[in-house]
């Protein structure tokens, strides 16, 4: 069933429309996944149609509700923008929102409001275009003992629990959690750009979890999900560039690195120079890899969870 939860009147007789599309019969246990909050985040959108696709094949084994939120953000998927058009606004920075503010803050009410109380919201994000990153979950530590156990059902190869002072009050996740309604934020893959590969061990992990939560009792996938590391903000390397050029490299995320191994080079295509090589500082998983190529000192090159 499609549902609209929030609906303004725009210039030149179009409209924006906020919807979700409720699967189940109501009653039991209610998941959430929401998505599209920026709009150069495509990661999510194939993640709602395989969970749709999924559960309308084999609605026989849900026992309970999943809701499919994928478009927070309709105006930035439509035109490739991060933010919201025309306003300059980032949406995951205007949450829980105001009833009485702006149209978009009217419409970050309404949708923090129609996902309280669920049983689980998961929050599915990419990255942005200029890093890849391996299919991880995201906590901020004061939810950690409440939320970690939930995210290691899920199957996902990496829990990355963030420091308190590096999580944005504003955010989605922060404003249901801070009421009392569990969310997971999801970080995969690369802007502006959908990994199938990812997107389906996501949904697998996604029905994982279900089945777990007493909600499905069908088919979960067809891999075994991997115990995840459980990683600590302060176990993470950051590699950042000693030069502006051009990061040349032949890895992806979600490898093992030992000390010294090459991660990449920088190098200056007019004299066919290297201006620097990018080595790894430990032994670890490497989770984050630079995926736009042009860089300047200081550029974030990767992040390595040291083992």
């Amino acid at each position: 069933m499609i549902k609209t939860i929030a609906s303004t009147e725009l210039p030149i007789g179009e409209q924006l429309m906020i919807r979700k599309n409720v699967i189940g019969y109501g009653g039991g246990k209610r998941l959430c996944i929401v998505t599209g909050t920026h709009g150069d985040e495509l990661e999510g959108q194939m993640v709602c149609y395989e969970m749709a696709r999924r559960l309308g094949q084999d609605l026989r084994s849900l026992d309970g509700t999943v809701e499919i939120y994928p478009a927070l953000n309709p105006l930035g998927i439509d035109t490739m923008m991060r933010g919201i058009p025309n306003f300059d606004l980032d949406m995951n920075r205007i949450f829980p929102g105001n009833p009485g503010g702006t149209m978009i803050e009217q419409a970050a009410y309404a949708i923090v409001e129609d996902l309280k109380g669920a049983d689980l919201v998961i929050d599915v994000h990419s990255s942005n275009i200029y890093l890849r990153e391996t299919p991880q979950v995201r906590i901020n530590v004061n939810d950690e003992q409440r939320l970690v156990p939930i995210a290691q059902q899920m199957g996902i190869e990496f829990v990355w629990i963030h420091d308190a002072a590096t999580v944005l009050e504003s955010t989605l996740a922060h404003s249901l959690n801070a009421t009392g309604t569990p969310c997971l934020v999801v970080e995969m893959g690369v802007g502006l750009r959908i990994n199938h590969k990812m997107c389906s061990r996501l949904v697998d992990g996604m029905f994982t979890l279900m089945a777990g939560m007493g909600m499905w009792h069908g088919d979960t996938g067809e891999n075994t999900p991997p115990t995840p590391i459980v990683c600590k903000g302060d176990r993470v390397a950051f590699l950042n560039a000693e030069a502006s050029g051009v990061f040349l490299t032949d890895l992806k995320c979600g490898v093992e690195v030992m000390p010294g191994d090459l991660v990449g080079e920088i190098v200056e295509p007019l004299t066919g120079t290297v201006l620097s090589r990018v080595v790894s500082p430990c032994h670890g998983f490497l989770f984050t890899i630079r995926a736009y190529p042009i860089v300047y000192e200081g550029s974030l090159m990767a992040r390595i969870f040291i083992l």
